[in-house]
């Protein structure tokens, strides 16, 4: 078949800017791209059938997830406590934000009263520059409620940037970016990844990335006992399905954990009964 054919090729001679093939991952957008305008074909009736779901797709391998534990997570907030990274890597462990929708977050999506915030949109960084777009799904565009650690800093942190922009001369701003420059401007992505990368090698901590901190919220929740659901809302996953395929290795200790409690309820129940007859 022309697009299984087309696929292996990609794989292995697919690069332009270097010698060899495209990623797995990147082949597999390939697919559903291709796969989205088929089916549309189908719809008009210019195609009786779409001939890429008999195609077989690569499938990426899952890179093992480096997650931080609470301890470890308590560690990375006291080395990041006074700088800027401060309130960014707070909000991810604690809401499980993407970084691109913790940059783009601003005060007037944040609800003090309600202690919640709002995810609307999301930055950025292309070879034109920094630009805000709508959020990837619609499950993305969600209402997080805040612990009251995130809510006391998030108040403290607004006190302090007002402050700031008043001794710089730029006026109060209650639309302006939660995480800014100092003068009230987007952050770049990928210089403050770098800045995020230097700091976790300072400290006695797993080398996760700030991606990863998503990652250890949502695992933290499941060890937990909170139910999928609520981390699939949380992280603003498109159905529970990606949540509990994505953190598998946790449910996985979720389920003995159960079987456990099961085992000691009815061994409990089964002991009184026989006590009472006794």
């Amino acid at each position: 078949m022309y697009i299984q054919g087309f696929y292996a090729h990609a794989l292995e001679f697919g690069h332009k800017q270097r010698e060899g093939g495209l990623s797995a991952r990147t082949v597999l957008h390939y697919h559903r791209i291709l796969s989205q305008a088929l089916k549309q074909a189908v719809k008009w009736q210019l195609l009786t059938r779409n001939p890429a779901d008999a195609v077989e797709p690569p499938r990426p391998e899952r890179k093992e997830m480096i997650v931080l534990d609470e301890d470890q997570t308590a560690t990375l907030l006291e080395g990041a406590q006074d700088t800027t990274l401060y309130i960014p890597s707070l909000l991810a462990v604690t809401t499980g934000l993407r970084r691109g929708e913790i940059l783009a977050l601003r005060w007037r999506d944040v609800d003090f009263d309600r202690g919640t915030l709002a995810v609307t949109q999301s930055l950025e960084e292309t070879k034109d520059g920094l630009r805000f777009k709508q959020p990837k799904t619609k499950r993305s565009r969600r209402v997080v409620t805040l612990p009251s650690i995130t809510i006391d800093a998030l108040r403290r942190h607004r006190i302090e940037q007002a402050q700031l922009r008043l001794q710089l001369g730029l006026g109060r701003d209650d639309n302006g970016l939660v995480c800014s420059r100092y003068d009230g401007q987007p952050r770049s992505p990928r210089a403050f990844t770098k800045e995020f990368t230097r700091l976790v090698a300072k400290l006695d901590i797993p080398r996760t990335t700030f991606h990863g901190l998503r990652h250890s919220h949502a695992t933290q929740l499941l060890r937990a006992g909170i139910h999928p659901k609520i981390a699939q809302e949380r992280l603003g996953h498109s159905t529970i399905a990606t949540t509990m395929d994505l953190y598998s290795h946790v449910t996985d200790t979720m389920q003995e954990d159960a079987a456990a409690q099961i085992d000691a309820g009815l061994q409990a129940a089964i002991g009184k009964r026989k006590r009472n007859k006794s």
